[in-house]
This record gives structure tokens, sequence and C-alpha cells, in this order.
């Protein structure tokens, strides 16, 4: 489970390996392996692929899928060793092949995996996306109908702060609550509103940009659960329905105890499962007390984006109210440490200004469309929340869970465009954003603008595609146009694995999601996009054992990437690594949202 943040190919004759998946040594060619983007390229859009290599390589040539040579030409220049096994990695330039058809780069004795080149790239984009709103309508949780009546527990004690395991007994404080509903977290069961909020944020964003009926259904079923983690009447933020392991005494057990299915929970009956079967439900504050403001701007700005988007305008203004309510309580002074979930250590977020900027934000877009009065008292708290947040929070962090800046500025400069000092600095911020990953980028064989020897490392890398497109549209630059298209390329498969990190999309896609549903049913968890390579510190102990009913996979336990850890980062497609193959909702969140064009 995402305790913490945190196939094969067919081998011929010839020594060749068909799609370029492991190392490959050939008579007449060289050892190493050609990556493509497995999703494919538009037919004028700039197109990149990579070669790792043993041995120095002078020439490429591409051929479609009857065998015939369509383009040739030299590698471009040797732009640095990915590991003592492949010091030499080069990058080719196909961006002169431009008719449709299926296609596959050779260098002798090296085949890449197949690839497409569209007319247009906005077909294969939009195909990625459809499969991400596939994943969340697979994590919806239809099982714990037990939740409909959960019972509210004061937040635990730990045994330190790096472990989920918690001293003595909960201690129940209210309820029943409903809190039936929304979407399982990762590959576990529980549910937190601190990942939902920002899930529906980047939905809601999406379906505003394109009003696709697929996202608005998944956006609407995460928002109905995001509603009942707000207690209007009582002016209460509920935060988490679960526990994550049982108790330093083993009195009961928790979610990540056990590998089951979702359904045999409401009928479990050992004491010890009682957590299991009632789940307990925890709090961000004492009714009516200020909370945590990353949570209540990102929960805001949730409601108040559907309220850009709903068509039926009652709807739209329940939404605004619900935003306004769970914004005004944001605590903003003496702040301390944020509240996201129980343990912290699951999601240590830090930055907590950028979330209030979104929620203003969006609260004042909301209201222009409504034509709420209140919408210049929020326009002016989102200028103020923007400006503390890039005096004291900008500079390290790019869109992704923990910092949403960027979709907050960008925003914002379409909300405050005529005020000009303001819009230079957000602009600004969203330039230093994108350079922190274009400097990355530029340093690394494969052009990742991503901390791959890192937690999230692929969203990462598609936050920096989507800050990439919203500086464009904020500014009408295409600079980073040719950067933003390199983070795609990386994530489906133009990485030193050559390994698409969403599920099903690419000839080479991750296998081995550390997911229970997948891996119990053998369901393939189409959409599914995983954290990818990680600190290859991380597997200095293995991979561990498998648990009680998880199926091993790969089958033979044989990790066909070993040769591939370079960089300080190691990426391995087995159910038990949860450090790579651990899909996660917002994982799945800011995919679909750099897709949406």
């Amino acid at each position: 489970m995402r305790s913490w943040r945190r196939v094969g190919a067919v081998v011929l004759a010839a020594g060749l390996v068909v799609g370029s998946v492991g190392p490959v040594s050939a008579a007449d060619g060289v050892a190493g392996a050609v990556r493509v983007n497995q999703l494919g390229y538009g037919a004028f859009d700039g197109k990149a692929a990579y070669v790792l290599s043993r041995s120095a390589v002078s020439r490429y040539e591409v051929v479609d899928r009857h065998g015939r040579r369509v383009l040739s030409g030299r590698v471009g220049k040797d732009v640095g060793e990915w590991n003592a096994a492949y010091p030499h990695v080069y990058q080719l330039d196909l961006s002169a092949l431009k008719v449709p058809g299926s296609y596959r780069v050779e260098v002798p004795g090296l085949p890449s995996a197949t690839f497409e080149v569209r007319a247009s790239s906005d077909r294969l984009l939009t195909g990625a996306k459809d499969k991400a709103v596939s994943f969340f309508t697979a994590q919806r949780d239809t099982a714990h109908r037990n939740d409909a009546q959960a019972l509210v527990y004061e937040t635990p004690v730990f045994v330190d702060p790096d472990t989920d395991q918690t001293v003595g007994e909960l201690q129940r404080i209210g309820g029943p609550v409903d809190v039936a509903g929304g979407w399982y977290d990762a590959g576990d069961y529980l549910k937190f509103t601190h990942i939902a909020a920002y899930s529906e944020s980047l939905l809601w964003a999406s379906a505003r940009e394109k009003r696709d009926p697929k996202v608005l259904a998944e956006a609407r079923h995460g928002l109905d659960w995001l509603g009942k983690m707000w207690d209007e009447r009582t002016r209460t933020l509920y935060i988490q329905v679960g526990v994550g392991t049982g108790n330093a005494e083993e009195t009961f057990i928790g979610d990540h105890d056990i590998w089951r299915l979702p359904g045999v929970d409401d009928n479990l009956t050992d004491p010890s499962e009682r957590f299991l079967r009632n789940r307990p439900v925890f709090r961000a504050a004492a009714p009516g007390q200020p909370i945590s403001p990353n949570l209540a701007g990102r929960t805001a700005a949730a409601f108040a984006l559907a309220a850009q988007v709903e068509p039926d305008r009652a709807s739209a203004r329940r939404h605004l109210e619900t935003a306004a309510q769970i914004l005004a309580q944001a605590k903003t002074t003496d702040v301390g440490q944020l509240v996201t979930s129980l343990p912290f250590a699951f999601y240590p977020e830090t930055a907590w200004r950028d979330d209030l900027e979104l929620g203003a934000t969006e609260l004042a877009l909301a209201a222009r469309r409504l034509g709420d009065p209140r919408g210049g008292t929020w326009l002016k708290q989102a200028a103020y929340w923007a400006t503390q947040y890039i005096e004291h929070e900008a500079g390290g962090d790019t869109l992704n869970l923990y910092d949403v800046s960027a979709l907050a500025h960008a925003d914002l400069i379409r909300a405050a465009r005529t005020d000009r000092p303001l819009v230079s600095k957000l602009v600004g911020d969203l330039r230093a954003q994108l350079e922190i990953g274009a400097s990355r980028a530029a340093a690394d064989p494969f052009r990742a603008g991503a901390q791959y020897d890192n937690f999230d490392a692929v969203p990462h890398a598609f936050g920096l595609a989507a800050t990439a497109r919203l500086y464009r549209t904020a500014t009408g630059d295409r600079r980073y146009d040719a950067f933003g298209q390199q983070q795609l390329d990386w994530n489906f498969g133009a990485n030193a694995w050559g390994v698409s990190f969403m599920v099903g999309v690419g000839r080479n896609a991750e296998r081995c999601p550390h997911h229970q549903i997948a891996n119990i049913t053998g369901r393939t968890l189409t959409g599914a996009v995983v954290n990818g390579p990680n600190s290859a510190s991380l597997f200095d102990e293995g991979l561990g054992d498998h648990l009680d009913g998880m199926n091993p996979c790969p089958a033979d336990g044989v990790d066909r990437y070993a040769e591939f850890t370079g960089h300080g980062s190691r990426y391995v497609d087995d159910v038990r690594s949860w450090q790579a193959s651990e899909p996660a909702d917002d994982f799945a969140a800011i995919a679909l949202y750099a897709l949406t064009r």
C-alpha cells in the first residue's frame, strides 16, 4: 500500500529484444536499447528518441510497419553516461517524420518499441486521458457500506513520527456520520480529504477546459463524497476514513495489515478486525475551530471550481457557498505543522499559502460567473496569498500534490488580468518553476525535469508538462513547449527503463501495480499512473516477502530492469515495490490534467 510519500519481452534467436525491454547483445550490432514515447507523436510536434548503449553509435534509421526505411540520419551528440553498463546515451531527432503511420527506430541490432505518428497529437492525448478517467471509476468505493454509519475518533497517538502504528485504543468522540462513497486513495482502501480535494480540483479544472462527460461524471462522484466530509451544521471537516495499521498492543489491525478485496471488510467478525469492519473517521479540528489552511484552501477550491462548471446555476451557487464557508474557516496565523493525514508522514506537506491562493482565486472566478458581489474580496485575498507564497514558499517545488501554485497562478492571471504588477509576478513565478525543471532536463540524458531519485517523479513530470501549457496559455510564449513535450515523452517510455508509467498505454507499460484489487482479480488497471523510479537506496533491503493473498507478479520474480538502475534511481515493476509501482489518485489526476487539450 502507499505507506510512505512518499513483462518481459520476446527474445528472438538473433539476440534482439522486441520492444527493447532489456539489454541486447547482437553479433552484428551494439548492446543497449532504443527508447521512444510509446503513446506516440503528433505529425508536426517535436519527436525525440534515445539510444542507451554500451558502445559508440553513429547512425539510425526509421522503418514503417512494412519494414521500409522512411528516415535515416546521424545520432545526436553523446549526452552522457547513464550507468557503468551504459556509458552512452544519444538523442535522436525524429521531427522530420510527419506522415501518419506506425514506425520503429533501429540502430544496428536494436529495434525500438513500435510507435505511432498521428496527424494531430490531440487524439493520442485524449485516448490516454480517457484511460486515466477509467482509473478513477475503478477506484470508486462501492464496497464499504458501513461507512454510511461511521464513528468519529480522536486523533491517535503514533509510536513515532515515521510510522502509522498507533499506541493504545482509539477514543470515540462522535458520530455516526455518512462518509460512504468516494475513491480509494491508492492501492489500499483508505480515503483522504487531502488527496480527494487535490484530485477534484484537477478534474474540475480539466472539465472547465473541455466539457468531457466522462470527466464530469467522476468529478461529480468525488465531490459528492467531499461534501460528506464537510459537516456544514457543525463546521467540521473530516479528513480520513480508515486507519493505516493496528496498534502496538496488537488489539486491532488496520488497512495495511492484510491483503484482501474490499468486499470482505463489512462482514469481518474477529474483534481485532473491528476497525476494518467499522472504519474510524478523523477530523481536521474540533467543530467550528480553524482548519489547517492547506486543507481549507484546496477543499474550497474543489467546490468553487465545480461552481464554475456545473450548468445548473442553483447547484453552482450551493457549491459556491460551501467553498466560501470552508475557506473562511482557514487557520492563517500560528499555523504550525499542517494537517494532511494520520500520520502526517503519509503526506508531509509544508506549503499552504498556495492552497489559500487557489481557493480564493477559484471563488473569485465562480463569483464572476454567478454575479456574486463577494468576488472582489476573494480576488484581493487571492492576490495577497499569491504574493505571500512568492515571498515565503516559492523556489523549491513544481506542480504536484504538495504545491498547487502553478494552477493558482494561471487562474489568478485570468481573474486579475488588468493588475499588471501582479500578473508580472505570477508569470515570473510560473517561469521560475519551469526553469527548475528545464535546468534539470538540460543536465539529464533523457531530458527529465523531475528528480527520479525521489518520490513522485512521474506526477512531477506530468505537472511540469501541465505548467508548460498553463504558461503558454497565460502568456502566448511557446518557449517551454518542447520541454513540456519531453516530460510526456519521458513518462510514456522515453526513459532509461523504456517503460510507460501509465497502465495500458504503450507496448511496454507498468504491469504489476501494487494494487490489491488488480493483483487479486488479475484485472488490468487501465489508466493507473504509478510513482515510477525512486531512490535506489529504498530497495537496499529488497522487496520483502509476498503478503498473504498477494499473487506474485511478475510470476518468476525476476527484476527485468535491474540493469538500468542509474543516477541514484531504480525502477522495479513488482507488486511488492510500493516505492515504484503503486498507483494513486493524485498521480492519475495530474496526468489527466496534463493530457487535457
